[in-house]
């Protein structure tokens, strides 16, 4: 929802912006004091204009008129008292308050519209994100699912990165997580192209080859139209890491098309699943399903995943260091997905000392004990297309731009 109220009106509800709105009528009484005081030659009536400028850079046109207004009535008192209102100084000074008092009250007014029309654009830029994205439910199946997504560009919510969990044909989920070459707002039509493929097939297609291939095949037909060629003529492809993980026993599989290899937490240990037969990155290979080779791994109950993108990895401390992710995470102790995700946040930040310069995306997905999803029956029917989360509700987002220098998007736990 849009906020309409007056910029007073929010400066109110705080003590410290209280002050701050009384300040310009503080500023008329001084002055108006010290015009009483002083010699009548030393004309301190022209600083009254002070206090609608200063007005103006925190308040809203009325508080803003209100303050010209005295201004202009505390200076007329001034020259009746003085009697100078036979002498045209005065009067030129009078009339030059009024005039200046009148275009900061209309510059007010032109800063409060564009404020208001620039909230409207932010709020259907983020809508039109957040649907994109399609955060994924706090829990799939009987897995338990938390994401953090940190962009290169102020204002979105989505850049060149991203990552979708859906259900399968069969009774288990399917992952994806994915980066595009480039980043930023550049990078969301193609991304937009990999997601939807992902969601569709990861319906309609039996095995993980045949949701590859179909990935394959759909961003080798739409890269060319969706991509920026304009401002980044090179070789366009996405580097994606898709997984299939059944709901019953600790088998899982999956296809990694020249994506950074996930890691598999098991308590303390650490490890990293490397691709024995990786494909290459989406759009510069043959959608051939018969050419996609599956690596299997073992994801046992308590063992997560933590699929991330390589703006993570590359972000650099100030030496000129890559993030050791692997290392930090087994220095972690063991956690929930929602507290690792925090803590690699902080950390990462930390190491950086600075917002990223990429695009970064994490993604957690740990398999947890639940009868209830295990004993219950299959449910294959698409889920329903209105259904948008952007926090699945439990603890608080991430610190935001005050606390850590950048807001990041993330899951919550339920």
């Amino acid at each position: 929802m849009i906020d309409r109220r007056l910029w007073a009106d929010r400066l109110l509800e705080h003590p410290l912006d209280r002050r701050l709105v009384a300040l310009p009528f503080v500023l008329i009484a001084v002055i108006g004091a010290l015009c009483f005081l002083v010699p009548t030659y030393a004309h301190l009536a022209p600083l009254l204009i002070i206090a609608p400028a200063l007005a103006a850079s925190f308040a809203g046109p009325r508080l803003t008129a209100v303050t010209g207004v005295l201004a202009v009535v505390v200076m007329v008192l001034i020259v009746l008292i003085h009697g100078w209102q036979d002498t045209i100084n005065p009067m030129a000074q009078i009339i030059a308050l009024i005039v200046l008092s009148a275009l900061v009250v209309l510059y007010c007014v032109v800063r409060d519209r564009r404020h208001r029309a620039l909230i409207r654009v932010r709020s259907v830029a983020e809508t039109a994100q957040r649907v994109l994205l399609r955060p994924p439910p706090h829990r799939v199946g009987p897995l338990r699912v938390a994401w953090l997504y940190l962009t290169a560009e102020d204002e979105t919510q989505i850049g060149g990165d991203l990552f979708a969990v859906t259900r399968a044909p069969h009774a288990g989920s399917r992952v994806v997580i994915g980066d595009v070459r480039g980043k930023g707002l550049n990078a969301i039509g193609e991304a937009s192209v990999v997601l939807g493929a992902f969601r569709e097939g990861a319906h309609r297609c039996a095995t993980l080859p045949e949701l590859v291939a179909a990935l394959e095949d759909s961003v080798s037909r739409s890269i060319d139209e969706v991509a920026d060629t304009e401002h980044d003529p090179g070789e366009h492809f996405i580097t994606a890491l898709v997984l299939d993980i059944p709901d019953h026993g600790p088998q899982a599989e999956m296809i990694n098309c020249g994506h950074p290899p996930p890691l598999l937490v098991r308590g303390r240990e650490v490890r990293v699943l490397h691709s024995h037969s990786p494909a290459p990155p989406l759009g510069v290979g043959e959608p051939a399903a018969l050419s996609h080779r599956t690596d299997p791994f073992t994801l046992e109950t308590g063992d997560a995943l933590l699929l991330y993108t390589d703006g993570v990895i590359e972000a650099r401390s100030p030496t000129g260091a890559f993030y050791p992710l692997a290392e930090r995470v087994a220095s972690f102790p063991a956690s929930s997905p929602e507290t690792l995700l925090r803590r690699i946040h902080d950390d990462l930040l930390d190491h950086t000392g600075k917002p990223p310069t990429d695009d970064a995306a994490l993604l957690v997905v740990e398999r947890a004990p639940s009868p209830r999803y295990l004993h219950a029956p299959h449910i294959t029917a698409r889920p329903r297309m209105g259904h948008r989360r952007r926090h699945a509700g439990g603890p608080a987002p991430l610190p935001g731009p005050a606390d850590r220098n950048r807001r990041p998007r993330r899951s919550a736990d339920g």
